[in-house]
């Protein structure tokens, strides 16, 4: 009987205890610039430093050696395409040309480009001659990366022949 007359003295306690809700509403989040101020300030005080080394390096006299010849920076073309029409004319590179300017154009570019790349597109209804023709101007050309391009036969074409 104890423990209840304690329950029933504590228990109206608990129940005259109310929970405590906001009345105030809490600030707006604001950003701070200051830090983002503070790294651009130190941006341009880097590049402002950094140009003023720039400028003191080309004002040292200097003569800067010579080359006799120099050759190009730039990367080789990929390849060259050379085709082949049905009446045997050649063009390289969309230009046309005789079999012995081929070789002489494909020569000057395989020296400037040692491993320069050359395609060769013969029309389906020359004469392989031609072709063979072209060829033997690569090959005087000292051309050694050649590769003919060929359509492969669709499913339906291919079982009609």
């Amino acid at each position: 009987m104890l423990q209840s007359r304690v329950f029933s003295t504590v228990a109206p306690q608990i129940l005259t205890q109310r929970m405590p809700l906001k009345t105030q509403q809490d600030e707006q989040p604001s950003l701070n610039l200051t830090p983002m101020i503070d790294v651009v300030f130190l941006l341009i005080i880097f590049f402002m430093v950094a140009t003023r080394f720039a400028e003191m390096e080309r004002d040292i006299e200097l003569e800067l050696p010579e080359v006799a010849s120099a050759q190009a920076l730039t990367s080789a073309p990929k390849q060259r395409v050379v085709a082949v029409r049905q009446d045997g004319s050649v063009t390289l590179d969309r230009d046309e040309l005789s079999l012995p300017e081929l070789t002489r154009k494909l020569s000057a570019a395989q020296r400037e480009y040692p491993e320069l790349s050359v395609v060769i597109r013969g029309d389906a209804s020359c004469a392989f001659q031609h072709v063979a023709s072209t060829l033997a101007a690569c090959k005087a050309a000292n051309i050694s990366d050649l590769g003919i391009t060929v359509r492969i036969a669709q499913a339906s074409t291919a079982q009609t022949r």
